[in-house]
C-alpha cells in the first residue's frame, strides 16, 4: 500500500503537499482499483488530458470528480465484456434439457422452492451427455441405468472418510458457567412436558407473497427505521428537537445527525475511505454526505443506524466528534407468581428441581459426500440418552447448496427400507424419509420433548424462500406431534425464558463488511465475536446488515466431480440473505431483549454474554467433509428471594447467570 510520501512525490505540486481529505481519498481509488500509484498518476494525466485543463489542481471535489471517472469507465468495460460474452454463447446451441429445461435442476424439486437463473446447470457425466433423463429423475428419484447415476463426492485428499471415524467425538471445546452442573437423564423420567411454550410475535404475518417487492415500500421501511432510531435518541439522551439537523447540509454550528452507514461507491467495500452516512427524507431529504472520523472510535457496517454529533464546515464531508450509544431495550421480566409456576413444573416427584435440559444444533444435518444424515442420527441419540426437555433444530434440513440434492441423485442414498415409488416421489418424501422418521423415532422413545425446527432460505422443502421466512408445511413432513415448526426469525418463551432465532447468517456478514476503529484513550473491544454479537443487539433486529452480501461473492456451492455446466448456461451460485425489504420490520426486536440470542454461523462457536444476553453459536453439526458440533444447555431455576416475592413486581430472569452452556462436538 502506497504511503503519504509517494502520493504527494506524484500528485502534489513542487514543495507542497496535498491535504489529508485528498490522500485518503487517493488511497480509497488505489484500494477500490487495485493498482499501484504511479499507474493512478498515469490515470490522472489523462484524466486531465481529457477535461483540457492543464493546471488542474488535486483538490478534494477534483479526486471526488475523477474518481467517479474512474468508476464510470469501469463500468462500461465489464457491461462491453458481458456484452462481448453473450454473444460468443449464443452462436453454440445450448444442450437441451430432459422435461423442457425450465424451472430448476432435473425438475425435481417439484415446485417446493423458488430457483434462480443462477442455478441452471445441467448435472451430467461428461461421458454421457446424449442420455436422456428418464422421468423419475424429473420427479425426484434417478432410476435410469447406472452409467447416469451421479458419483458420490470424495473427500478432500480422494479417500471417503465415514462420520464413524471422526476424531474427539463428544469433546467440550468451550464451557460457559462451567462451574454450575450439567443436566443430566432423570432417574424417572417426566410423565408430562417440562416447558410451556409462548411465540412472541405474530406468525400469520409471515405468509406474504414473495418476489412481490415494490420499490416505494422497501424506500419506506427504510426511511422509517432510521426515523424510528432518531426519536430514540431523543428520548435516551433528552436532547431537544434543535439538537437534531441535516449533516449534508453546510453549517458551522454543532448538530446530531442519526443516518444509516452505507459506502460511497456501489457494490464497493466498505473501509474508512469509503463511509457516508445515509439520511431520512425526514430530516436530510435522502442525502448522503462523506464521514470523518479521525479522532473517534467506532464500529460500523453498511446498514448500521448511527447517531453522530459533529459538523459540515465545508459542505463537503460530516466530521464527527462522538458517536452517541443507543438505547438497548429493557431485559425480559416476569411476575414472581408465574415463575412459581415454571418452577414447579421443573419440579419431579421426588420433590426436586432438575435443571432444565436444552439441545441445539444448526443445519447442515451431512456432509457433502453422501446424505446418510448420520451427525444428526448421533444427536437424536444424545438427546434420547440424555432425556433432553428441549430440542433446536435451525435449518437448512434438505439444503439446497448439497450436491447430492443439487443433481437429484436420491436413489442410491437413501435407507434400504425407505419406502418409496421412483416415478411420484416429491421433495417432501425425501425430506420425511430423511428427517421426519428419526425425529419419530426420538419423540416415540422421549414423548415429553419438544422439538423447535426453524427454517432456513436454503431449504428445499420450504416454498417461502425469502427472508423474513413462513412456516414449512407439515403436511407429508412425516415430522411428530412434539414438533412445532416455526417462522425464520422467531422469538419465543420457554417457561420464562425468551429465546430468539434466526437462521440468516449474520455473525459471517457483519465480520465481511465490519470497519472498526479506537479512538485515543479511548477503550475498544477486541473481541469479534462478541462485538458482532453486540451490534445484533444494538440495533434490535435479527439481521442489520444493508445492503447484503452479493451472492456472486459468497463462497461457491460444492460441485460434484465430473459434472459440467450445461453449454451457455451459468455457474451456481450461493443462496445468499433473499431480504425481503418490505417486510423487514418482522425481524424487529418488538419489547424486550432475548434472554438467549442464536445466531447459528459457519464461524467458530462460541457461547459468550453480552449486555446481558447469553448469546450462542452452536456451529453446524456437519461440515462438509467432517463433523461438527452442537450446543447443550443445562439451566437452573430462577430462585426467588423472600424480597422479590413480597415486592410483587416483575423479576429479571438472568439466565447468563444460571445457565451452563457446552459447545460440544458432535
Amino acid at each position: 500500500m502506497a504511503d503519504e510520501d509517494t502520493i504527494n512525490e506524484l500528485f502534489a505540486p513542487p514543495g507542497s503537499t496535498l491535504s489529508a481529505d485528498v490522500v485518503n481519498e487517493i488511497l480509497s481509488i488505489l484500494r477500490l482499483h487495485s493498482i499501484s500509484p504511479q499507474e493512478l498518476f498515469y490515470k490522472w494525466e489523462s484524466y486531465v488530458i481529457k477535461m483540457g485543463t492543464e493546471n488542474m489542481k488535486m483538490e478534494y471535489k477534483t479526486v471526488k470528480d475523477f474518481k467517479k471517472d474512474l468508476q464510470d469507465a469501469l463500468e462500461r468495460e465489464s457491461r462491453a465484456k458481458g456484452h462481448v460474452m453473450q454473444s460468443a454463447t449464443k452462436k453454440a446451441a445450448p444442450t437441451p434439457r430432459a422435461g423442457g429445461g425450465g424451472g430448476d435442476v432435473f425438475g425435481m424439486l417439484d415446485g417446493m422452492a423458488s430457483v434462480t437463473p443462477g442455478a441452471k446447470l445441467a448435472k451430467r457425466k461428461a461421458d454421457n451427455f446424449a442420455t436422456p433423463a428418464a422421468k423419475s429423475v424429473k420427479n425426484g428419484l434417478n432410476s435410469s441405468p447406472s452409467d447416469f447415476k451421479t458419483p458420490a463426492l470424495p473427500a478432500k485428499d480422494g479417500l471417503a472418510v465415514a462420520f464413524e471415524d471422526r476424531q474427539n467425538a463428544g469433546q467440550v471445546i468451550e464451557s460457559l458457567n462451567g462451574h454450575l452442573p450439567a443436566a443430566s437423564a432423570p432417574a424417572e423420567p417426566p410423565t408430562e412436558a417440562r416447558v410451556k411454550l409462548k411465540a412472541n410475535n405474530d406468525r400469520t404475518k409471515f405468509a406474504y407473497k414473495g418476489m412481490a417487492m415494490k420499490l416505494s415500500e422497501a424506500s419506506e421501511m427504510l426511511d422509517v427505521r432510521i426515523d424510528e432510531f432518531t426519536d430514540l435518541v431523543q428520548s435516551h439522551h433528552q436532547l431537544p428537537d434543535g439538537a437534531f439537523g441535516n449533516p449534508a447540509a453546510q453549517s458551522t454550528a454543532e448538530i446530531v445527525a442519526v443516518g444509516r452507514i452505507a459506502c460511497d461507491t456501489p457494490n464497493g467495500k466498505l473501509n474508512a475511505a469509503s463511509l457516508v452516512l445515509e439520511t431520512s427524507r425526514r430530516m436530510g431529504a435522502g442525502m448522503r454526505i462523506p464521514l470523518r472520523l479521525d479522532r473517534i472510535s467506532y464500529d460500523f457496517f453498511p446498514g448500521k443506524i448511527v447517531a453522530l454529533r459533529g459538523t459540515n464546515v465545508s459542505g463537503e464531508y460530516f466530521s464527527a466528534t462522538e458517536v452517541l450509544d443507543m438505547p438497548l431495550l429493557p431485559v425480559a421480566a416476569t411476575p414472581p407468581g408465574e415463575l412459581e409456576v415454571h418452577n414447579d413444573r421443573l419440579t419431579g416427584a421426588d420433590g426436586e428441581a432438575r435443571p432444565l435440559n436444552m439441545m441445539m444444533a444448526s443445519g447442515p444435518y451431512t456432509m457433502d459426500s453422501d446424505l446418510s444424515y448420520a451427525p444428526l442420527h448421533a444427536l437424536l441419540d444424545k438427546a434420547q440418552d440424555q432425556r433432553a426437555d428441549v430440542l433446536i433444530l435451525t435449518g437448512p434440513f434438505l439444503d439446497l447448496e448439497h450436491p447430492l440434492v443439487a443433481s437429484g441423485d436420491f436413489e442410491d442414498h437413501l435407507p434400504a427400507d425407505a419406502k418409496i415409488q421412483p416415478d411420484r416421489a416429491t421433495i417432501s418424501d425425501i425430506f420425511r424419509i430423511l428427517v421426519g422418521q428419526p425425529l419419530q423415532r426420538l419423540a416415540q422413545v422421549v414423548p415429553t420433548i419438544t422439538i423447535i425446527m426453524v427454517p432456513s432460505v436454503r431449504d428445499a422443502i420450504s416454498k417461502h424462500t425469502s427472508w423474513p421466512q413462513d412456516r414449512f408445511p407439515r403436511q407429508m413432513s412425516g415430522l411428530p406431534k412434539q414438533a412445532q415448526v416455526v417462522t425464520n426469525p422467531i422469538t419465543i418463551s420457554f417457561n420464562e425464558m425468551v429465546v430468539g432465532i434466526s437462521t440468516q447468517d449474520i455473525l459471517s456478514e457483519l465480520r465481511r463488511e465490519n470497519v472498526h476503529q479506537g479512538g485515543k484513550g479511548q477503550a475498544f473491544n477486541d473481541d469479534l465475536l462478541a462485538r458482532l454479537s453486540s451490534n445484533v443487539i444494538d440495533q434490535r433486529h435479527y439481521s442489520p446488515v444493508f445492503p447484503p452480501q452479493g451472492r456472486e461473492n459468497l463462497a461457491k456451492p460444492a460441485v460434484i466431480p465430473g459434472e459440467v455446466p450445461e453449454v451457455g448456461g451459468e455457474e451456481r451460485l450461493a443462496t445468499g440473505a433473499s431480504l425481503d425489504l418490505g417486510y423487514l420490520k418482522l425481524g424487529e426486536w418488538l419489547t424486550v431483549r432475548p434472554d438467549i440470542l442464536v445466531l447459528p454461523s459457519v464461524l467458530n462457536p462460541f457461547a459468550k454474554v453480552v449486555n446481558s444476553v447469553l448469546c450462542i453459536n452452536p456451529g453446524t453439526l456437519s461440515k462438509k467433509r467432517g463433523a461438527g458440533t452442537f450446543t447443550a444447555l443445562s439451566v437452573q431455576p430462577r430462585t426467588l428471594t423472600d424480597e422479590e416475592r413480597g415486592a410483587g413486581v416483575r423479576v429479571a430472569h438472568n439466565i447468563f447467570e444460571r445457565a451452563r452452556v457446552d459447545v460440544t462436538r458432535i
